[in-house]
């Protein structure tokens, strides 16, 4: 995942140095008179790496725009708040600051999609970030009784 401007950046950059990989390892393996199913099968690999980076691209350019994910069960929270403080153009540090903790804290925090976070601390760091997180209850079992 994406996490700053900085790894957006180099990842586009990568992308488009990749890009130009591709075709030129393509026109090697051409040159070296492979056959087309035996080209196809030595790209897979390149153009999955390039198709991952690829999406990832397109996913912190979706949340620059402010589109999320819906979490299910609180699956994802973490996601979500590394999420919504990219959204909200603020730096690891800028959150940190306004959390009241270390810049180091926010980064483990987030290189772990805040696994095992406690309610508390979602709720202080959604309060950083200015945000109302809402929930909705659906699909309640009746008891038969």
């Amino acid at each position: 995942m994406i996490r700053n401007e900085a790894e957006y950046r180099d990842a586009v950059e990568r992308l488009r140095a990749e890009a130009g990989r591709l075709v030129a390892h393509e026109a090697r393996l051409s040159e070296m008179g492979l056959s087309a199913d035996e080209i196809k099968r030595a790209m897979e690999p390149m153009h999955s790496f390039h198709e991952q980076l690829n999406e990832e691209v397109a996913g912190y350019e979706r949340l620059k725009r402010g589109e999320f994910a819906e979490l299910q069960n609180f699956r994802g929270l973490g996601g979500l708040l590394v999420s919504l403080r990219i959204a909200l153009g603020l730096t690891q540090r800028e959150l940190a600051e306004r959390v009241g903790v270390h810049e180091s804290q926010i980064s483990r925090d987030e290189r772990n999609e805040y696994h095992n976070i406690t309610v508390d601390r979602a709720g202080r760091i959604l309060d950083a970030l200015g945000v109302e997180l809402r929930t909705e209850v659906t699909d309640v079992p009746r008891n038969a009784a």
